[in-house]
């Protein structure tokens, strides 16, 4: 529950602006350019890219990690994902489940399953699977950006 009003909250704090009447979008076909765009950022990760990786955060973009500091904005953003990719054996990549699009098409949200794994400090591999919710706002240009990242723990884990 705390989910989902975090979320609600989050799209409100964002501003969906109304779309005028005679402009239909077509959000099945918004959707699934969502779940590409998400694959694209997947497979992204997984080139070990920093800036490719951060383009597809908003310059305002929040990621709430379960366990981690809030991180606010591209540069609080890039300091995680340049430690992330230093860390041995790290690995992320993502697959959508599913995105859905507002009937105004400038905000939508996609649920992904989330895989990450690394060598610890002792020489362990460690791996997880986390569930995440990505909102996404349309810019001005056009283009899609990540508003808010929020990820949590899969209710079992092999760590």
């Amino acid at each position: 529950m705390k989910k989902l009003i975090l979320i609600v909250s989050a799209i409100s704090l964002l501003g969906c602006s109304p779309q005028e009447a005679d402009q239909k979008v077509d959000t099945n076909a918004e959707g699934e350019k969502m779940m590409q765009l998400s694959r694209e950022w997947s497979e992204a990760a997984s080139s070990g890219d920093v800036e490719k990786v951060v383009s597809y955060w908003a310059d305002d973009a929040v990621v709430i990690s379960a366990g981690a500091p809030v991180l606010r904005g591209k540069q609080e953003i890039r300091r995680m994902v340049e430690e992330s990719f230093k860390t041995p054996d790290f690995r992320i990549s993502w697959q959508p489940e599913s995105a859905t699009v507002s009937e105004s098409g400038d905000m939508a949200y996609i649920i992904e399953n989330v895989q990450i794994s690394y060598t610890d400090s002792t020489g362990k591999p460690v791996s997880f699977n986390d569930r995440a919710v990505s909102i996404w706002r349309k810019q001005t240009d056009g283009t899609w950006k990540n508003a808010v990242e929020i990820s949590t723990p899969k209710a079992s884990q092999n760590q």
